[in-house]
């Protein structure tokens, strides 16, 4: 933005006699009808997509914008210049900004008119200034004034199009998050496809086939929103913050996700219907709680479907636990080192169903080693192990328990 100017004892306007910038100020201030007329057609000649907003009166509002913008500057000519900035007329050009923001256009357009206005205007100057003999210097200082006036337009516009951008975002945001809440819903009452559809037409989010919701946890208190794309919604309004991801396995989706999610840790929730967005939500919850105890790994954002073991045999921790407490009692007498050395003989063998040379190389132990402890399962379970369903119980809770960090994991 060019400086205000200030007073100087080298102003040339200034040595210019009171009595040719009064008349200066009266044929132009008599011409400003005419002038704003011209530099209304003209922008419509180049421009022919800008709207035509009519005020109270009927007349164009840009018209009257202009026509008010031509008379300020010359009245500040007349009367304060070179002293101080001319006051810019306040509402109108901020509404054409608000105006072009409100209508989702950029302010290229409306500073390249306000642009072709200032060197109409220069040019009627210009020729009114050749009529009454002001000097050429005058004249030229005199259209750095009118770029200067340009600068406070620009400044007008810039601030009603900022305000209602934060506007247009303020309400986009309140409508997602409505949108999300429906999306979340554990039950719908009815067929939710008709509200689902509406809500989502009005951010102009096309419902997917499939969807994924994830659950994240703040690197810091006020972390900033991180850029996850238009497509994915995104709730900062949660302790821990929930975003929906549309069609999650369309090509380039995880990719984006990474690089905008560096940083944060958290987890998403398992492809599904549109409709089911909730059965997602909660696999990322649970996700989220196991990797807070330290049973999934921190520090980044996982995908539900790469850790199902664990979320299938860790979250229904009551159910796991008290099965392990039945199929398990075997071993309560061996102690608790020799019975998790058994333990682990016992889920190497269910896992290979292999013989003790087998079993041995995933233990790392000599198969003579396992020949023994299998003899002490058998003796501990009896016939029991024998059976498919009690072996299948046996692999459930030992995978758990390894999950857990209770047992060992095999050797690579």
């Amino acid at each position: 933005m060019t400086a205000p100017r200030t007073l100087t004892a080298r102003s040339a306007w200034q040595e210019v006699p009171r009595h040719q910038v009064r008349r200066f100020a009266e044929i132009a201030m008599a011409d400003v009808p005419a002038l704003a007329e011209e530099i209304m057609s003209e922008i419509q000649r180049e421009y022919p997509h800008l709207p035509v907003v009519l005020d109270d009166s009927g007349e164009p509002m840009a018209l009257v914008g202009i026509r008010r913008a031509i008379e300020a500057f010359v009245q500040h000519v007349a009367h304060d210049y070179p002293a101080g900035r001319p006051t810019v007329p306040p509402g109108v050009f901020q509404d054409f900004g608000r105006g072009e923001g409100l209508n989702g256009r950029s302010l290229d357009s409306l500073q390249a008119t306000y642009r072709m206005g200032v060197r109409l205007a220069w040019r009627r100057f210009a020729e009114i200034g050749q009529r009454i003999d002001i000097p050429a210097p005058a004249m030229y200082e005199l259209v750095d004034a009118g770029y200067e006036y340009l600068d406070g337009l620009v400044d007008q516009s810039v601030r009603g199009y900022a305000e209602a951008a934060a506007r247009q975002a303020g309400e986009r945001l309140r409508l997602q998050r409505r949108l999300m809440e429906l999306l979340l819903v554990e039950h719908h009452r009815g067929d939710p496809s008709d509200a689902l559809a509406e809500r989502a037409a009005r951010i102009g989010w096309p419902l997917p086939a499939k969807v994924a919701v994830g659950v994240l946890l703040r690197p810091a208190r006020e972390a900033m929103a991180p850029a996850v794309g238009q497509g994915v919604l995104l709730d900062m309004e949660y302790e821990q913050p929930r975003m929906v991801v549309p069609e999650p396995d369309a090509a380039g989706r995880p990719e984006l996700l990474h690089r905008a999610l560096t940083g944060w840790s958290g987890a998403i929730g398992p492809p599904v219907p549109v409709a089911d967005a909730a059965k997602s939500l909660r696999w990322a919850e649970a996700a989220v709680k196991l990797m807070r105890r330290g049973l999934l790994p921190a520090g980044e954002v996982l995908y539900c479907t790469e850790h199902t073991e664990a979320l299938v045999l860790l979250q229904p921790e009551e159910l796991i636990e008290d099965l392990a407490a039945r199929c398990l009692a075997p071993l309560a007498h061996c102690g608790s080192a020799h019975g998790r050395r058994l333990a682990e003989t016992l889920l190497a063998w269910l896992e290979t169903r292999g013989g003790a040379p087998e079993v041995a190389a995933r233990l790392g132990v000599h198969p003579q080693t396992v020949r023994y402890r299998l003899r002490q399962i058998r003796e501990l379970w009896g016939e029991a192990i024998d059976d498919p369903d009690r072996r299948f119980e046996l692999e459930l809770v030992l995978r758990a328990q390894r999950l857990r960090g209770a047992l060992g994991a095999p050797s690579p």
